[in-house]
This record gives C-alpha cells, sequence and structure tokens, in this order.
C-alpha cells in the first residue's frame, strides 16, 4: 500500500484549475521528484498534498486513510511537513525559535523529544549548532534554505515536501542539499520534491513524474527518465532560474512568534 495518493487530483486558484485530473504515488522511503517548467503546476500539487490548498476533485490518501479535507495542520500532525518554495522562515528570530516552531505541529511535542529532535536536526546541519542563536536573517540563500528543511524536520515527518530546495542556492551549497535529501531518503524519510533543476533532482530520485500545464504527461522510474530523449531535450541541464523568490514573513509576525516561544 503506499503512503501517499493522488488520485484524479485537481486544484487551482479562484475559478481556475491549475492542476487536472492527476494520479501519484508515493511509497515509503522513496525519493519521487517532480520535474516541470516554472508554471508548470508542481508548486499547486505539492500545496495541495500538505493542505494550503484545497483538492476540488479527486481524493488524496495518507497511509490508506483519505485527508482530501483535513487542515494543513492535521495533515502535519499525521506526518506531512511541507518545506515551501522561497523559504519562509522568520528572519527576525532566531535559528533556534525557527527550529521549535517547526516542531509545533509534532504528534508528541514533549520537552523531551523537542530536544531530542532538536539534537538531531543540529546533527545533520552543524552550522545550525554553531548559529543556534544567531537571528536567521544574517545567514546567506543557502544557509537560509538548510535552517528550513531542518525546520520541516522538527515535526518528525513521515513525508517531507521540499518545493524548489535549490532556488537562490549557491552551486556548492545545492550539492550539500541534494547530498543531505539522499541522506534522509537512506535513513528511511519518505520525500517529495518539487525541483525545476531536473539533472540534479533525476539523479537522487527513485522515480519521477513529469508535470506540464497542470497534468502528469510522462512517469517512471528516474534513471529511465533521466535517458529519455524527449525529457534531455525539454529538460536537463535546466537551473532555477525565472522563478521569484517569495516574501519572507515580516518582522513584525516573528517578534510576536518569538513572545509567543518564550511564554
Amino acid at each position: 500500500m503506499p503512503l501517499l495518493e493522488l488520485r484524479n487530483v485537481s486544484a487551482g486558484y479562484a475559478r481556475e484549475n491549475v492542476l487536472r485530473d492527476v494520479d501519484l504515488v508515493l511509497a515509503k522511503g522513496e525519493i519521487v521528484t517532480l520535474v516541470g517548467a516554472n508554471g508548470a503546476g508542481k508548486s499547486t500539487l505539492v500545496r495541495s498534498v500538505s493542505g494550503l490548498l484545497h483538492a476540488r476533485q479527486g481524493e488524496i490518501l495518507f497511509d490508506g486513510k483519505p485527508i482530501t479535507k483535513l487542515s494543513p495542520a492535521d495533515r502535519l500532525t499525521l506526518g506531512i511537513a511541507h518545506v515551501p518554495e522561497g523559504r519562509q522562515i522568520f528572519l527576525g528570530m532566531t535559528v533556534a525559535e525557527n527550529l521549535r516552531l517547526g516542531g509545533y505541529g509534532a504528534a508528541n511535542r514533549s520537552k523531551e523529544n523537542e530536544a531530542a529532535r532538536l539534537d538531531r536536526v543540529c546533527d545533520l546541519f552543524p552550522i545550525l549548532r554553531e548559529r543556534f542563536d544567531h537571528t536567521a536573517g544574517n545567514f546567506s540563500g543557502g544557509q537560509q534554505q538548510l535552517l528550513a528543511i531542518a525546520r520541516g524536520l522538527m515535526s518528525a515527518p513521515r513525508v517531507l515536501i521540499l518545493d524548489e530546495p535549490s532556488l537562490g542556492v549557491a552551486p556548492l551549497l545545492v550539492a550539500e542539499i541534494f547530498q543531505m535529501i539522499e541522506r534522509l531518503r537512506d535513513e528511511g524519510l519518505t520525500i517529495l520534491l518539487a525541483e525545476q533543476n531536473a539533472r540534479q533532482a533525476l539523479a537522487i530520485a527513485d522515480r519521477g513524474y513529469v508535470v506540464e500545464n497542470g497534468r502528469v504527461t510522462l512517469s517512471g522510474r528516474a534513471k529511465d527518465l533521466l535517458e529519455s530523449p524527449e525529457i534531455v531535450e525539454k529538460y536537463l541541464g535546466a537551473g532555477a532560474g525565472g522563478i521569484k523568490q517569495l516574501p519572507e514573513r515580516s518582522k513584525p509576525m516573528a517578534l510576536k512568534l518569538s513572545a509567543l516561544i518564550r511564554d
């Protein structure tokens, strides 16, 4: 039984559907990557999975149970964590505060479990331990991306959704991020990866889905997609350029959340 399954899912904004009749399967312990151009519907698809956008049609199953009508918070508690495009960290807060916010959705929020998860993510990303009390706004784009991934891991997810993790990141750090994604998969985490850099994404994935104009037009083993003449012509070698980074959270909101954590 798949860990995550989409059946005939359509979703969109206002009156327009962006995603149309999508079927997708994600098995436990694999990386599945979504390949497609900017605007193809990859982000809409992952938002539908995490609940940030509700499906207008079809069904989403998690561990065999329907979650189509559940809120993002309920899906997070079940084990679906979403690291959004543009990182969306709180620039006015410290590394520690950002990480602790990520743990709020965990099914078990005891102090002991929070401490264990903090140790875990700081072991994975040593720079976060070194700069635990530093303000996140002083980090480079790549370091902020590491923090965003670590924050996603703080809820101890069963499925980690990564939306354009290479966006705005220096090439050397991109390689480190993709190595870390592989390591997380090898340790048993299931990963849904939306990434415009098709070559790097498929190189670490087990399977892939090609998304064009809101529809899945091709799927298969990542190795086979890498060798597909159609994929080579359309996507391989494409970078993350052309995607605008989303605005970060405001400083006033960061201050309010900082006060909440301290209370």
